[in-house]
């Protein structure tokens, strides 16, 4: 019987090659962690700091450049840190290169109520602790607001974020006891009435085309109230 030497040569060749790799991986998930590395995705507003994320992450794994790479728990480490409340989403993984990497996105204020108790609300329409780290410049939200049922103001706030003449120029949310707004300027020394926010686009619009047509008059200053509650018009009250 002919024995065939290039059939044997290609088996050991690849049980050598399959017992070097598990060797290697084997070696590979031993060695600790080389580094720890923490990336902000989006704007650079840190309402949490680096610092905060390595804590939470000690917290949950110790020092994780100790830890064993295949003892590591991503998964828990995600966890903990998305029970942050400044934080939107997180995702840690592990690089080719031993590095641990945590991709933190950041909750997103779009309006800070000011009354019996301060937050912010964010762009889900969801409230958010005030952060020790930033504060940003966002419309106040003042009057009639309860934490648990803050839809109609979401709406509003979300118009003025999203409008970069209204996020200019707007600069307090006020909400009635019977959930009508009305908004005060940044500059002029009236105030918007919107009343409910039925027709939204359609009064905002309204204010708009008011406000270049009162600023090339330079009548601006000349009112105390601009009411956008009536179809196709706005009624003013002087000073």
């Amino acid at each position: 019987m002919r024995v065939n030497w290039n059939y044997i040569k290609a088996v050991v060749l690849l049980v050598l090659i399959a017992f070097l790799f598990a060797f290697s991986s084997l070696r590979n998930a031993e060695r600790n962690v080389l580094n720890v590395a923490v990336n902000f995705i989006g704007k650079d507003n840190l309402f949490i700091t680096q610092e905060t994320v390595d804590k939470l992450l000690i917290q949950k794994g110790g020092d994780l450049t100790k830890v064993p790479k295949d003892i590591l728990d991503l998964n828990g480490l995600e966890i903990a840190l998305n029970s942050n409340p400044m934080i939107k989403t997180a995702e840690v993984y592990l690089t080719v290169n031993g590095e641990v990497r945590a991709d933190i996105k950041q909750r997103t204020p779009i309006a800070r109520v000011s009354t019996y108790a301060s937050y912010y609300i964010d762009d889900e329409g969801l409230s958010m602790p005030l952060s020790a780290n930033y504060t940003t410049r966002v419309p106040l939200v003042k009057g009639y607001v309860e934490k648990n049922n803050l839809e109609n103001i979401f709406v509003i706030a979300e118009k003025i974020y999203n409008d970069e003449f209204l996020k200019t120029h707007i600069v307090e949310i006020y909400q009635k006891q019977d959930k009508t707004i009305i908004l005060k300027t940044r500059i002029f020394d009236f105030e918007i009435v919107l009343g409910n926010l039925d027709r939204l686009d359609k009064k905002i619009n309204n204010f708009k085309a008011f406000y270049q047509k009162a600023k090339k008059d330079k009548s601006l200053n000349k009112y105390s109230k601009v009411n956008l509650q009536f179809e196709n018009q706005v009624v003013c009250t002087k000073k």
